[in-house]
């Protein structure tokens, strides 16, 4: 398909609504949302285990959902600064929320988290060599408790705290499989 074909592909936005951290916008007749903070709605998703091969989880409430949920530590990129890359915000992230710090990053993925509602894109990041630094529990009113749960039984614990009323981050799965594999399926 070429760049003609694709309609209200360079449409100017018309803006419906801005707030501190989102956008609003339609294009033609569709509605979307945008990120107005970061580098052009990407954020990073941290897969981490630790020397004991415990699988790093946060849980916190989500005000969206109403819920408490259970996901890998994440955030977006250039939200504290310019400079801020792919690997930079995955360190950052994972010692602010977890409290461990990685001696290595492999950035491994990129793609939409819901293409037909945001421009928001969220890459993959494994996190190697770990090491305790802190306690994590994210920044300002975040909240964050860690959890730390043994790699051959995180499917399982998971689906427990999903039995409990928690809501799961559906990338949990991708994370999971990604600590063994590359995305191309070839083991890690």
């Amino acid at each position: 398909m070429d760049d003609d074909s694709i309609p209200f592909g360079d449409a100017a936005p018309e803006v419906l609504y801005e707030g501190e951290w989102l956008r609003m916008v339609r294009r033609g007749h569709w509605e979307s949302c945008e990120r107005t903070h970061g580098k052009d709605g990407l954020a990073v998703l941290v897969i981490a285990v630790t020397p004991d091969d415990d699988v790093l989880f946060v849980e916190q409430y989500r005000i969206p959902l109403g819920a408490r949920t259970i996901e890998m530590p994440a955030g977006l990129v250039g939200d504290d600064f310019d400079a801020d890359t792919l690997e930079s915000a995955a360190r950052r992230e994972l010692i602010e929320e977890t409290g461990w710090e990685a001696g290595r990053i492999d950035v491994l993925l990129m793609g939409p988290t819901s293409s037909g509602m945001s421009n928001e894109r969220i890459a993959f990041a494994r996190a190697r060599d770990l090491r305790r630094v802190g306690d994590g529990g994210g920044v300002a009113d975040e909240n964050i408790t860690v959890h730390a749960v043994p790699r051959a039984t995180a499917p399982a614990w998971l689906m427990r705290k999903y039995a409990e009323g928690y809501e799961l981050d559906l990338k949990l799965w991708a994370g999971l499989w990604m600590i063994e594999y590359n995305p191309d399926g070839s083991k890690a």
